[in-house]
């Protein structure tokens, strides 16, 4: 699915003076900082050349994984070892705190499977200390 539509209407709003759309989390800022991949195209409101996109994957067949960022390669191999999950793209941009969902699609290769066996984790051996 393509959200441009949408990414229209919201930069026309912030033009406009009518929403603020430059709000990014700094943990997002700082996940485009580290895993994005820079956009080959620039950002829609300061014009700089900062536009990096976040892929994250969501699914019950990702188990504890699901909600992590993901590379280009790296989903491709997940579309093999997983039946469906969702991938969704988020452009960032570093300079003006700009963020907008771009696109979300379907990944996976269609057999239904068991999550994979959750694995403990730093935070969970934290929370036993406490």
């Amino acid at each position: 699915m393509d959200y441009t539509l949408d990414k229209r209407a919201t930069l026309a709003a912030l033009f406009r003076g009518k929403v603020d759309a430059c709000d990014a989390d700094p943990y997002l800022l700082k996940a485009a900082k580290f895993h994005g991949t820079r956009a080959d195209r620039k950002c829609p409101v300061c014009k700089k050349s900062s536009l990096f996109e976040l892929r994250y994957t969501f699914g019950d067949q990702l188990g504890q994984y699901s909600g992590r960022i993901k590379s280009d390669d790296e989903l491709v191999e997940m579309e093999n070892e997983f039946g469906e999950f969702r991938v969704y793209v988020v452009e960032v941009c570093r300079e003006c705190s700009w963020n907008h969902l771009s696109a979300s699609f379907i990944l996976g290769d269609g057999q239904t499977r068991k999550p994979p066996r959750r694995q403990r984790t730093l935070e969970d051996e934290d929370w036993v200390r406490r």
